[in-house]
C-alpha cells in the first residue's frame, strides 16, 4: 500500500500533541474484554515529571488513534508523553539523528531504513530479553526477531526494532454469493487455487481481475504477487537472501516465483480482459469485476486495504469477503504470511523510553487500537474479542495463524529496484518478456548501483 501512495515528493507536515492530555477511550477496569491487569501492572513504573517524545509517520485520525493508546501509558506511569507525526519522517528522521536532536522513541515504517540508522549507531540495543520475548510472544516470533535485528556500528547484529502495528497482503478477495451460486468452495492449498482456477475457466467464468496499473508506480502489485509466491514455493531463508541480493534477481528460485505468477497472469483465460489488460487496468478499478452481474471475475488478490476501492455501501463479510493466499501442500513450508507494519526503535535513550518499550509488550497496549481500527497484531496474548468489526478479527487471526512473516521484500531492496527495475520489469514480463530477460534485467540494474 505504501507504494501505491506515498509516490512524490512529500511536503513536511508535523504536528506535536501532548497524549497526556488525551482523553482515555476506555475507562479501565469497565470493559472485561479488555486487559485491565495489564494496565493496572503499568503503574507500577512511574515516571511523573520524565518527558517522552516518539516520533512517528502517523496523521490525521491515524494520529489520534496512536495517541489513543500513547494516553494509556501517559496516565498510568505519569509520564509526558510528546507524539508528533509527520508525512516526510523518513527524511526528517535522517536530519533528526545526524542533527543531535533525536526524539527518544522512532517509528519507522520501513525496516530498510531503521537498518541503516543502526549501522550509523544512531539506534540502541533493545536487548536479548526483548528478542527472546518477541521469540515467545509473537506468532512467527522468530520472524518478527530477525525483522529487528540489524547490524550495529560495531558491525554485530543486535535487536533493534520492536514491531508493532502490521498489514496483511496474503489476501484474495471474493464474492461468497457469486461462489455459492457456482458451487465454488474456498480453497485450502495452493493446488486447490489452480484447481480451482481451471474449474471456473471450463464452466465459461473468468477466475482473476488483476490489475498492476498505478500511473508513475504502475508494476508494484505484481511485485506482491510474486515475493507471495517466493514465500510459497522456497524457504525463507532464501527470501532473505533474495531481498539482500545474495541470490540473485535471475536465480532459478526467483524466476520460478516470477513463473508462478505468471500461471495466473499470462493466460488470457484466467484474466478478466484476457493478458493484455492486466498492466493496463489501474489497481484501484481491478477489483470491480467482482461485483459485475454476471461476474467479471471470481477472485482478486489484494491486501488489506483494497476495500477502500470496492463499490460504495459494499460490506465486507456479506457482498464480499477474503481468504488466505494459500500455501502448497506439497511443499511443507508452513502458512507464510506477507505483509508491513511499523517497528519501534530508542533513538534516545532514557527511563521512559525503556518502560515504553515495556508498554509495547502489554496487552493494553494492542486491545486498545484493536477495538477503534486500523490495527493488528501477531501477539498472542491478546483478546481478539475486543475487535468491532468481525472482518479485521478474521484477518487478524490470519496473522495469528502464519508459521512464518516476511515483510514486502520491494520495499526491503534499495529504491532503484524495489521501487523501479522490479516494478517496470513485471509489466515488461506480463506484456511478453520472459522470466528470465526480466530478471536478468533486474539484476543488471542492481549490479549497478553497487
Amino acid at each position: 500500500m505504501k507504494k501505491a501512495f506515498t509516490l512524490g515528493v512529500a511536503v513536511l507536515a508535523l504536528t506535536a500533541v501532548s497524549a497526556g492530555a488525551a482523553e482515555l477511550k476506555f475507562k479501565p477496569g469497565e470493559d472485561s474484554k479488555f486487559n485491565w491487569a495489564s494496565y493496572e501492572e503499568l503503574k507500577k513504573t512511574q515516571l511523573k515529571g520524565e518527558q517522552i517524545t516518539i516520533f512517528g509517520p502517523w496523521l490525521g485520525p491515524d494520529q489520534q488513534l496512536v495517541e489513543s493508546v500513547l494516553a494509556y501509558f501517559a496516565e498510568a506511569t505519569g509520564a509526558d508523553v510528546r507524539y508528533t507525526g509527520s508525512d516526510s519522517f523518513e527524511q526528517q528522521i535522517v536530519v533528526d539523528l545526524e542533527a543531535g536532536s533525536a526524539p527518544n522513541i522512532a517509528i519507522f515504517p520501513q525496516p530498510g531504513l531503521a537498518s541503516d540508522m543502526a549501522k550509523r549507531g544512531f539506534l540502541t540495543d533493545l536487548g536479548d530479553d526483548n528478542a527472546t520475548w518477541l521469540k515467545d510472544n509473537y506468532a512467527a516470533g522468530q520472524s518478527w526477531v530477525d525483522l529487528g535485528t540489524y547490524a550495529g556500528k560495531d558491525s554485530a547484529k543486535h535487536f533493534y526494532g520492536f514491531p508493532f502495528k502490521t498489514d496483511l497482503k496474503s489476501l484474495v478477495w471474493y464474492s461468497p454469493e457469486n461462489f455459492q451460486d457456482a458451487g465454488y468452495e474456498v480453497p485450502k492449498t495452493m493446488e486447490e487455487l489452480k484447481a480451482l482456477t481451471e474449474k471456473i475457466v471450463a464452466d465459461g467464468g473468468t477466475p482473476w481481475c488483476i490489475g498492476l496499473g498505478s500511473g508513475a508506480a504502475t508494476g508494484w502489485p505484481a511485485t506482491d504477487w510474486v515475493e507471495d509466491l517466493m514465500l510459497r514455493t522456497t524457504s525463507p531463508e532464501n527470501y532473505d537472501k533474495w531481498v539482500s541480493n545474495e541470490m540473485k534477481f535471475n536465480d532459478p528460485i526467483v524466476i520460478n516465483a516470477i513463473n508462478e505468477f505468471g500461471w495466473f497472469a499470462k493466460n488470457d483465460k484466467f484474466v478478466a480482459g484476457g493478458t493484455a489488460a492486466v498492466a493496463s487496468t489501474d489497481f484501484r478499478d481491478s477489483p470491480k469485476g467482482l461485483f459485475s452481474s454476471p461476474p467479471q471475475c471470481y477472485m482478486h488478490r489484494q491486501a488489506s486495504f483494497i476495500p477502500s476501492f470496492f463499490p460504495e455501501g459494499t460490506v465486507v463479510g456479506q457482498d464480499v469477503d477474503f481468504f488466505y493466499f494459500p500455501a502448497y501442500a506439497d511443499k511443507n513450508l508452513g502458512n507464510p504470511v506477507l505483509g508491513a507494519g511499523t517497528t519501534f526503535t530508542i533513538t534516545k535513550d532514557s527511563k521512559a523510553a525503556r518502560a515504553f518499550i515495556e508498554f509495547l509488550k502489554s496487552p493494553i497496549a494492542h486491545e486498545i487500537w484493536m477495538a477503534q481500527k486500523g490495527f493488528l497484531t501477531p501477539y498472542k496474548k491478546v483478546n481478539t474479542e475486543v475487535f468491532t468489526d468481525p472482518t479485521v478479527r478474521k484477518m487478524n487471526d490470519i496473522l495469528l495463524q502464519a508459521t512464518t512473516f516476511r515483510f514486502d521484500a520491494s520495499d526491503l531492496m534499495p529504491g532503484a529496484v524495489g521501487a523501479g527495475s522490479f516494478w517496470t520489469g513485471m509489466v515488461d514480463y506480463v506484456g511478453g518478456k520472459s522470466a528470465e530477460d526480466v530478471a536478468a534485467s533486474i539484476q543488471k540494474s542492481w549490479d549497478a548501483i553497487k
